[in-house]
């Protein structure tokens, strides 16, 4: 199941109805990785200091607009939200129009509005009404930091969101050198211009999106295919590892690598048996003072054991003198 892009509501005059914004389309072309000819292993795209030619970590990266050449003013994170509208969970509807007087220029991306749980009936409300008046609702919405011109409009039993474009996006088409005048100042002939009518008559029909494929695509996915039966397979190596934010090239996961080892050889030195003898003189030496403990120790316990006895002896001698005397 498909995550929702945003969500929020979708509101015109008092009505709010909560929705869940869908895309709309789907990427159908076919991407290549560059790989390495020697050993087919995959080329990374890095981040380099264009002076230095060291690789750039995320974690040192700003954003900042270039307002000359090669003069930059740096912004920080705080500076883009300050710039940012205040409302991102709503897509407010500031008119009703036709959609007919809308140059298709404008339109640029497809969205599918989801309606929320019990929110249905404000949904089916605001399609039938689109649907009967022809027309839709123009509107702006913020996705992430971005706020963009959209349009609310009936499809089939959906509601459809149209990303717009902004009428400064578009170039306008007088900058071009375009025909302009009649078709008899380009010695058109009625003749000719009859001609392509009733060609353009006999070429018409009804849409049919279902008629129009990819054929491109379709004919790169089969040689992809025929070339995956042949011996042209790489088959993968091992994993290539995960490139963190603070790692900047493998030289310097090395470097770190190593630095954090001795750094825990510092905070944890190897102890040293307290039973394993030096080497050199110095065992010998460890070795003759463990052989007088050992001996000292067992005089310790004959003599324990001596004196145990002796005891026992005392004891037994008692206890006759009081048998005696009684």
């Amino acid at each position: 199941m498909a995550r929702p892009i945003w969500s929020g509501t979708l509101s015109f005059g008092l009505l709010n109805i909560p929705v869940s914004l869908m895309s709309g389309e789907r990427k159908t072309d076919i991407s290549f990785r560059m790989l390495d000819s020697r050993n087919n292993q995959p080329i990374r795209y890095e981040r380099v200091n264009s002076e230095t030619g060291e690789e750039v970590a995320w974690k040192d990266i700003v954003k900042a607009f270039e307002y000359d050449k090669g003069s930059y003013v740096v912004l920080d994170p705080d500076d883009i939200k300050s710039a940012a509208p205040e409302s991102h969970d709503a897509i407010e509807v500031e008119a009703f129009v036709d959609v007919e007087e809308i140059d298709p220029r404008y339109f640029e991306k497809p969205y599918v509005l989801v309606p929320a749980k019990k929110a249905e009936k404000g949904y089916v409300l605001l399609r039938e009404a689109l649907a009967k008046t022809g027309r839709i609702g123009i509107a702006r919405v913020v996705i992430r930091t971005r706020e963009s011109l959209c349009a609310v409009m009936p499809k089939d039993n959906a509601l459809l969101l149209m990303m717009m474009r902004y009428p400064q996006e578009l170039v306008d088409i007088e900058e071009y050198r375009i025909p302009e005048g009649k078709s008899t100042d380009y010695r058109i002939t009625p003749k000719e211009l009859e001609f392509s009518e009733q060609l353009i008559q006999t070429m018409s029909g009804e849409w049919d999106p279902s008629q129009y494929q990819n054929e491109f695509r379709q004919r790169l996915q089969d040689v992809i295919t025929k070339r995956m039966k042949d011996t042209g397979v790489v088959r993968p190596g091992e994993e290539e590892p995960e490139v963190q934010d603070h790692a900047a090239t493998n030289v310097v996961d090395f470097m770190e690598l190593l630095q954090q080892s001795i750094d825990k050889k510092k905070r944890t030195p190897a102890r040293k048996d307290a039973a394993e003898p030096d080497e050199g003189s110095g065992g010998k030496k460890g070795k003759a003072k463990a052989e007088k403990a050992t001996k000292k120790a067992a005089k310790k316990s004959s003599a324990s054991k001596a004196s145990k006895k002796t005891a026992k002896k005392a004891t037994k001698k008692a206890a006759k003198k009081r048998s005696k005397a009684a």
